[in-house]
């Protein structure tokens, strides 16, 4: 580049040496250098630092490329699109290095993720922008005519602020018979013009002389300055002051307190009078920044601390001291004085932190860098010796740099946002002087999140009741899940798990309201229909990638007083419930006249149905069993009573609202031969019916003992190899007793009453009307023979009502209708077998329970995932 100019190939050699030094460095940093001259216009291209470090271009401005300054105003800036180093002000070298030799600026650069430590040297070249100077324009010598030729009268440098061949390289002298110039170089005091008598003087020829001395530097083309030198010819003081030691030299401990002694000089002249009497003062050379530091006693030679002493500024002084006598032409003699500073431990160490990143995720690596700490200490020796560490105990540590005292702040845990989110850490720095310093530094490190937590629920799994005929589209439950992320990964939607199975079709009347885990259902449940069912949600997060968990809701359907009793006989038609019933005018008191039958779908108290007359023709000829529905007749019949009779008879539930059905039966009384004759007809017609059908049910236990003796033998040996731990899916109740697998319990007067699930125990009894849905359990605290009578009781009240049953089995329906009086007949009884039978099989093929009370087989249990509800089949003993 054209600022480098002659430069160029020093600056190759010593690329080169960086080069090599760079291997030995940490992979986190490097170094190149550049040069440019000073005085250049802002903006001026220092150099390409991506092309020279091999940097990838187009990745700078997402690594977050800077310069690192603790200055508010910095020389440079680099541009984060082309990665070239530029020039942000004008650089005045003389103002940044003072009057050092070479004038480098070192320039830290950084790229964030991942860390890279860059350290650029710009060397400030020197151009030619000053020309040399004297301090004074003038000066004044006053010299003796005793003065033998050789004298030497030092003067007062000239100075240029500029450095090297641009500085003050010679001085020229005017023309003068009696003078002439020598130079002496004094290093970094620089170059000292020496006028030397080279003629003895003659005041009363000549009294003054006027010379002219001008100072160059070597500059194309050439500076210079002049001062003027009067020569005044005194007369006759012909010895000068002598020093008592050819060298001063002193140890002056750094922050030495105002008013210090240094050293004390001595001079002596051997002359009289004023001639012999000396003054002390500092030389002519001596820089005008060590006047603010010492200042010297003109009469005792006593050089004293006058400022602040400064081991880290400057560790050594050389101070010209002049000694001149007081005659009317003073001699003088000038001696150097070095004073060497010792260096005391008054600097703490200085901690510099660079935070690379604002936070760090939590699934950070051990070793992960989270920020670069550089420690300096302007002490030397072991007071700039420094020990850097943390004071807590955290998941953190420091890393040494290969770069001296430079560390690397590092995880050397994992880290758990949910247990603490932020470490406030304290950076201690010490030396290792006496008494030893040090200085701390405070760090924020955040830690981020990372969606490492899945979604928790409050329950599980959840179970809920939610009674019949709920209204479609409102909320009758809700699930709820926690997540303990922060932000996106903590927000939870809801949904609710389908699939092709046949819980899909239960699902499909569902639905959740996503953001809040409510649920809806579209359609009303119906106890009748459907009693429980579970189903699935799953909650998921919002993070990348989203994390889900599910939870099982069990859903338990309670019955609602929603039908109303059904009238089974008499049989319905046109609407209205009627039958017509033949007695012999003859019977007595307590004849059984007929029975109203019918049922409610609903259970417990909302299915108990009582029977009530309301309406008859004459209240003392029949009676109605409130709880059977039996018409009885009160009395015998008498010639006044008429042959017709209506009676209306009420059937309602036991509800909270109860509803009802009514039933109307028509009672004809007849003579005795007519209901004879009528009887045998129908027992004829009946007779030959049940034939057909013994007929098909022979053929059917045939099929079923088949089917039964062929699968038992297959399925025993199932049931041996099924694991003993085998249990339900379905939710036990609190007071399973190893055949009920869910019951609702309650107690009314001296009975307990169960909502049966899915198994019904063995002494468990109907009770009538109920249509096999409520139970009457014996209570255990009564004595045993009062369970005896209340079943027995119970078991007569069945003997003359028509009893109902279902067998449940994959693929078909068995509906047994069997009267007690008809149980009794050998006709019924293979119908009964086929139903004890495929209960039974039932039992063996898909784990039923099968349970024979006196007068019913119970079939209760699951089939292939579905709750199979009691099914009865009735038969006598």
């Amino acid at each position: 580049m054209e600022q480098r100019g002659y430069e160029a190939p020093r600056l190759r050699q010593r690329c080169i040496a960086f080069a090599v030094g760079l291997v030995l460095m940490s992979v986190a940093s490097a170094q190149i250098r550049y040069s440019i001259f000073e005085e250049v216009k802002e903006g001026t291209v220092v150099g390409n630092i991506v092309k020279d470090l091999g940097l990838d271009r187009s990745t700078l401005k997402d690594r977050k490329y800077r310069i690192v300054s603790t200055s508010t105003d910095p020389f440079f800036h680099v541009n984060q699109k082309d990665g070239i180093l530029y020039v942000s002000r004008k650089i005045d070298r003389e103002e940044v290095c003072e009057r050092s030799s070479t004038c480098l600026i070192n320039v830290k650069t950084v790229l964030e993720n991942p860390l890279e430590v860059h350290y650029v040297g710009v060397e400030v070249l020197d151009v030619n922008d000053h020309s040399p100077s004297f301090p004074e324009k003038e000066k004044r010598l006053d010299i003796s005519e005793s003065v033998l030729p050789g004298a030497r009268f030092q003067l007062q440098a000239s100075r240029d602020p500029d450095g090297g061949h641009f500085s003050v390289q010679h001085y020229k002298l005017s023309d003068n018979d009696h003078f002439r110039l020598e130079v002496k170089d004094k290093g970094e005091d620089g170059k000292v013009p020496i006028l030397v008598l080279q003629k003895s003087l003659d005041r009363e020829v000549v009294s003054s002389h006027s010379l002219i001395l001008t100072a160059f530097d070597e500059g194309k083309p050439p500076k210079s300055g002049e001062m003027n030198i009067r020569v005044d010819v005194l007369d006759v003081n012909d010895n000068t002051p002598i020093f008592s030691k050819d060298a001063y030299s002193v140890m002056l401990d750094e922050n030495a307190p105002v008013g210090t002694t240094v050293i004390q000089v001595n001079a002596t002249d051997l002359d009289d009078g004023p001639n012999g009497e000396v003054m002390y003062s500092f030389g002519n050379s001596v820089n005008q920044k060590l006047f603010k530091l010492f200042e010297i006693n003109s009469s005792t030679g006593e050089i004293i601390v006058k400022g602040l002493i400064d081991y880290e500024h400057k560790d050594k002084y050389e101070i010209e001291i002049q000694a001149s006598d007081k005659g009317l032409a003073p001699l003088t003699t000038e001696k150097s004085v070095i004073i060497k500073i010792v260096d005391v431990n008054d600097n703490a160490p200085e901690i510099e932190v660079t935070s690379f990143s604002s936070s760090i995720p939590e699934d950070s690596r051990p070793g992960t860098t989270v920020a670069l700490i550089s420690i300096s200490d302007f002490d030397s020796g072991l007071n700039g010796k420094v020990v850097c560490y943390i004071s807590e105990d955290v998941p953190f540590s420091l890393s040494p740099l290969l770069q001296a005292n430079m560390y690397s702040l590092v995880t050397k845990s994992p880290l758990d946002r949910e247990k603490q989110t932020q470490y406030v850490l304290t950076i201690l720095a010490e030396d290792s002087g006496q008494p030893s310093l040090s200085s701390e530094k405070t760090i924020s490190v955040v830690i981020s999140d990372v969606n490492d937590n899945i979604p928790e629920f409050s329950h599980s799994p959840y179970t809920y009741y939610v009674n019949e005929n709920n209204a479609p589209g409102a909320s009758v439950f809700s699930v709820r899940a926690s997540d303990r992320d922060e932000n996106d990964n903590a927000l939870i939607s809801y949904r609710i798990l389908r699939d092709a199975g046949e819980d899909s079709k239960l699902t499909s009347f569902l639905n959740i309201n996503p953001e809040n885990g409510d649920i809806l259902a579209l359609k009303s449940f119906d106890f009748e229909t459907l009693k429980t069912f579970q189903f699935q949600v799953v909650a998921t997060d919002s993070g990348t990638p989203s994390l889900s968990s599910n939870v099982t809701v069990n859903v338990f359907i309670l019955d609602q007083n929603d039908n109303a009793p059904v009238i089974l006989y008499p049989v319905s038609a046109n609407g209205s419930a009627e039958g017509v019933e033949e007695m012999p005018r003859n019977v007595n008191a307590g004849h059984l006249v007929t029975k109203v039958r019918a049922y409610d779908p609903d259970i417990g108290y909302n299915g108990w149905l009582l029977f009530s007359l309301q309406e008859v023709s004459d209240h003392s000829l029949f009676g109605l069993d409130r709880y059977t529905g039996q018409i009885r007749t009160l009395r015998s019949f008498t010639e006044t009573d008429e042959a017709y009779h209506k009676l209306v008879i009420l059937v309602k539930d036991n509800g909270n609202i109860s509803l009802s059905a009514t039933a109307t039966v028509i009672v004809k009384a007849v003579e005795p031969k007519e209901a004879f004759a009528a009887s045998d007809i129908k027992s004829a017609a009946k007779d030959e019916e049940e034939s057909n059908v013994t007929f098909y049910l022979i053929i059917t236990l045939g099929s079923v003992s088949a089917l039964f003796l062929i699968s038992i033998s297959v399925l025993i040996v199932m049931q041996c190899s099924k694991p003993s731990d085998y249990s339900s899916k379905y939710l036990k109740d609190t007071n399973y007793d190893g055949t009920l697998c869910h019951s609702i319990q309650y107690r009314s007067g001296d009975k307990r009453y169960m909502l049966v699930g899915p198994r019904m125990s063995i002494g468990s009894t109907i009770v009538p009307g109920s249509n096999a849905n409520t139970l009457i359990l014996p209570d255990r605290r009564q004595a045993s023979g009062e369970v005896s009578k209340v079943t027995s009781n119970a078991m007569l009240e069945l003997q003359e009502t028509q009893l109902w049953g279902t067998v449940l089995h994959p693929g078909f329906f068995i509906h047994c209708r069997i009267r007690e009086q008809q149980a009794t007949n050998l006709t019924y009884i293979p119908r009964l077998f086929a139903c004890v039978m495929i209960c039974c099989l039932s039992k063996v093929s898909n784990g039923l329970s099968c349970e024979f009370v006196k007068y019913m087989a119970v079939v209760c249990g699951e089939v292939k995932g579905i709750t199979v509800y009691c099914s009865m089949s009735f038969f006598s003993t």
